[in-house]
């Protein structure tokens, strides 16, 4: 039973939600944690691991979690019901496109859209900063952490080297090997 929950809160995730996968994030949140299936620290990790790694988040994400809830067979369930939705919407779209693309309603959707997923975008941002720097709610103790003034350093980085127009990949390897460091450093002086 637990595949047809897996794929039918996944294809629910992938039919009501738009702007992509960081536009999922919220309901990928919100479905996992309801329905127990991960806590939230392994959901900030999957979700790090699916933005390194090749593909949409989205089904990244469906993947990982169908995989620890329910084995192969879990994520077969998982990521078919996040990408079914998205795959019938363009065959729809590409079969009326040319029939609908002046039509004010669908302009006007597309509107009132645009907004709704920068929220959305912004919602997940905030639920993993939350879990990443506020566990057990917020506290000024953060702020005596070494991994904060780490990881503002690593971001004031990336956006740095992202402006100098650095491809992405070497980005994203020089924050790993960075984070590495920082998790080795971490055990090494117990902080």
């Amino acid at each position: 039973m637990i595949y047809l929950e897996l794929f039918l809160s996944f294809l629910k995730i992938g039919a009501f939600t738009f702007g992509g996968g960081m536009a999922m994030l919220p309901l990928i949140r919100e479905e996992v944690l309801s329905n127990g299936w991960i806590d939230e620290a392994a959901l900030v990790d999957f979700i790090a691991v699916s933005e390194s790694t090749p593909g949409p988040i989205a089904v990244n994400l469906a993947t990982y979690v169908g995989q620890t809830v329910g084995g192969v067979f879990g994520a077969v369930a998982a990521t078919v019901g996040v990408a079914l939705p998205s795959f019938v919407i363009i065959l729809l779209i590409a079969k009326f496109y040319e029939k609908f693309k002046k039509n004010t309603v669908v302009s006007g959707f597309m509107t009132g859209l645009r907004p709704c997923v920068v929220g959305l975008i912004g919602a997940a941002l905030l639920s993993v900063a939350k879990t990443v720097f506020f566990p057990a709610g917020p506290s000024l103790s953060v702020f005596a952490s070494p991994s904060l003034y780490i990881f503002a350093g690593i971001f004031a980085l990336s956006t740095l080297l992202s402006f100098k127009k650095l491809h992405p990949i070497i980005i994203i390897c020089i924050c790993a090997v960075l984070g590495v460091v920082h998790g080795y450093l971490g055990e090494l002086l117990h902080f």
